[in-house]
Formats: C-alpha cells, structure tokens, sequence
C-alpha cells in the first residue's frame, strides 16, 4: 500500500459547523475523497470511493 500525497489537499469543513472543533475535514482527491479529524490535521486520514461518500452523505441527510 502506498501512501497518498495529501500536500494540496485542499480541506474543507461543514458550513453547519459551530467552530467548537468537533467536526471533520473534507478533501476530493484522486479517485475519492478524503477525511480527518479537525483536532488532529497531522493524524490518519481515511479515504473513501466516490459512490461511498455520495452513500454516506445521502443517508445524511435524510436524518
């Protein structure tokens, strides 16, 4: 497994988010998109296939 290149990312947060810093960041990278935690910008990042995110973010918003 090879490690992503994540230097020009360019991460985004919710404009929902209260700025309380328990929130997540959003980046559309190479064949996905990519998430990590606010609190923690040098930490693990998780990347997801584009119809996974479309998934996730679908079931959101039906809540």
């Amino acid at each position: 497994m090879t490690a992503l290149d994540l230097s020009r990312a360019e991460w985004r947060t919710s404009t929902r988010s209260v700025g309380n810093g328990n929130c997540v960041e959003v980046a559309t990278i190479d064949g996905g998109v990519a998430v990590r935690d606010s609190k923690d910008r040098r930490g693990p990042v998780l990347t997801f296939p584009p119809s996974a995110w479309t998934a996730f973010v679908a079931g959101v918003h039906t809540r």
